[in-house]
């Protein structure tokens, strides 16, 4: 098995379960496939708070769960859009490390907020038009006791 090959059970709209990171146990719904391998999911934000985002396929479980993302522009997002603009390092002296602690708060850019509107407004309205999978895909997945993961149908 490759690292870039592609999972059949992933293809654009279907609700896949995040398994690491800050967001696990989230449902989110993958949208594209990007150059360097990684998907391109999102929660929908405003549903249960995970904004776009860029996940390793091996991080996430896929469910048989499908939204219709037709209606999603997302040809702007590639890798690119994801980096961090990089900040050049400098020495400081004790009194200036705190002050500058504070100044540095990432502030995320009006550009990126408006993408997540735009990318969220067009999903929701897929999202609304099936009944109960506002509230499921706000519902964080977890196992409870004696439930054999290796026996779950997805």
């Amino acid at each position: 098995l490759c690292w870039n090959c592609f999972r059949a059970s992933v293809t654009p709209g279907t609700v896949l379960i995040l398994l690491a990171g800050r967001f696990k146990g989230k449902r989110v719904v993958f949208l594209k496939q990007l150059p360097s391998g990684l998907l391109l999911v999102t929660g929908p934000f405003k549903i249960n708070g995970v904004p776009l985002r860029r996940v390793n396929q091996s991080y996430v479980i896929a469910t048989s769960t499908k939204v219709d993302v037709s209606a999603v522009n997302v040809d702007k997002f590639d890798d690119k859009y994801f980096s961090k603009e990089s900040q050049k390092k400098k020495k400081k002296g004790e009194g200036e490390f705190f002050e500058a602690e504070k100044e540095e708060k990432s502030v995320l850019p009006q550009q990126k907020k408006d993408d997540q509107k735009t990318v969220d407004s067009a999903l929701i309205k897929g999202i609304e038009s099936v009944p109960d999978l506002k509230t499921y895909l706000g519902a964080r997945f977890s196992l409870k006791d004696g439930v054999k993961p290796h026996e779950l149908v997805f």
